[in-house]
């Protein structure tokens, strides 16, 4: 899961945004990001300009999708209203932190140091990033 977009240059934001080809790479089930090849640091989220050293020499790739819960929190609601969750901050292998949740456990038993893995599931108003716990090797 580290390789280049075919189009790589990212040719699509230039003429409809950053946000939108995100989403529409999302929606593809495509998780990517973005590196800037002047600073050669990875970005997230989405953006037209490097927010570390200002150059417009952005591509896009996909992330190893690696990462470890940074902070977490449960997020308590009644069962009839679908129950306890967790909002979680991920921090990439790649050097960006993302805000998500993690699944497959309960929320309490989500951790901070955790290791994750992404990926792309379905949510109610299109597809999102979540993470799974990383199974033992």
């Amino acid at each position: 899961m580290s390789s280049t977009t075919s189009n790589n240059r990212g040719d699509d934001a230039l003429s409809t945004g950053a946000d939108l080809h995100y989403r529409t790479q999302l929606d593809q089930g495509n998780f990517i990001i973005q590196r800037c090849q002047s600073c050669e640091k990875a970005i997230f989220y989405p953006r037209m300009i490097c927010p570390h050293c200002g150059s417009n020499k952005l591509e896009w790739f996909t992330p190893s999708g690696r990462g470890t819960v940074y902070s977490t929190t449960t997020v308590r609601r009644k069962p009839e209203h679908g129950g306890d969750y967790n909002v979680s901050l991920v921090d990439l292998a790649e050097g960006v932190r993302m805000m998500s949740r993690v699944e497959g456990v309960s929320p309490d038993a989500v951790t901070i140091g955790m290791k994750v893995q992404a990926t792309v599931v379905d949510g109610d108003e299109g597809k999102l990033v979540v993470f799974n716990p990383e199974t033992a090797r």
